[in-house]
């Protein structure tokens, strides 16, 4: 689980974020929804211990991250960028292995049970067959489900990812996002990404987090619609209209 205590994020003058309290729950696969700009990226790097915080706390597993050295931060929120990655000199279960770094010391040698974690996380995002591959043979999907499996054995409880969908077509986002859902239901992992998919969010998530600046909320899905909220900031947006009169039926039904 993730806590948040009177969080403020920012830049320069301008603030993003301000007194926030809330928390992002273990089993759960939640949305970061917002308008580009109102601080996605920063709050999920802030999160991960790679952005400054202005004020406030941020609570994992009982502990104040800024007590957290990098080493047992590591062991605790494994995050996945939203840069392309294709690393094309290791075969895909080597950049899988490279989440066990922090049980290895980082330039340890691979045990029999690191081993078998690799193979276990390439299996729980149906890449097994593509172990001995390299990305640059591969689609854009392929490439992030073994990042999503190089996440999953660094076994930690927190998942991070930024726009995990965004290189993918619509089939292959719905998915992913199917299979993130999975994975925090079957592993009470907490899984927050963050995404421009007010579909995506709205049909396969458990929760949603809006950013509204300065103001942050998080509720379940259900609530979140009958809220508000995401008609308020998204009833102007180009494509979004349609989404937000089909999810008000929805409800209303």
């Amino acid at each position: 689980m993730i806590q948040f205590e009177n969080i403020k994020l920012g830049y320069g003058s301008r603030t993003l974020i301000a007194n926030l309290s809330a928390k992002i729950c273990a089993g759960e696969l939640t949305a970061l929804v917002g308008r580009n700009g109102t601080g996605k990226s920063t709050l999920l790097r802030a999160i991960a211990g790679l952005g400054d915080i202005v004020d406030g706390k941020i609570i994992i597993d009982g502990k104040d991250i800024t007590s957290l050295t990098a080493p047992e931060m590591a062991t605790r929120v494994a995050f996945v960028t939203t840069d392309k990655v294709r690393i094309t000199n290791l075969r895909c279960r080597d950049v899988v292995a490279l989440g066990r770094a922090p049980y290895t010391n980082w330039i340890g040698r691979m045990q029999q049970s690191d081993t078998r974690i690799v193979e276990e996380s390439l299996a729980s995002v149906g890449m097994s067959e593509y172990a001995d591959k390299t990305m640059d043979k591969m689609s854009d999907g392929e490439c992030q489900r073994i990042m999503i499996a190089r996440a999953l054995a660094q076994q930690t409880p927190i998942i991070l990812l930024d726009e995990p969908t965004a290189f993918l077509d619509l089939p292959n986002r719905y998915e992913l996002c199917s299979l993130l859902k999975k994975l925090a239901h079957e592993e009470q992992k907490c899984i927050l990404f963050s995404t421009h998919e007010l579909d995506i969010a709205t049909t396969l998530c458990d929760s949603i987090a809006l950013i509204a600046p300065p103001q942050l909320y998080v509720m379940p899905t259900s609530e979140m619609i009958k809220s508000g909220h995401i008609e308020r900031m998204f009833s102007s947006s180009n494509g979004s209209a349609q989404i937000i009169e089909n999810l008000l039926r929805r409800t209303n039904k």
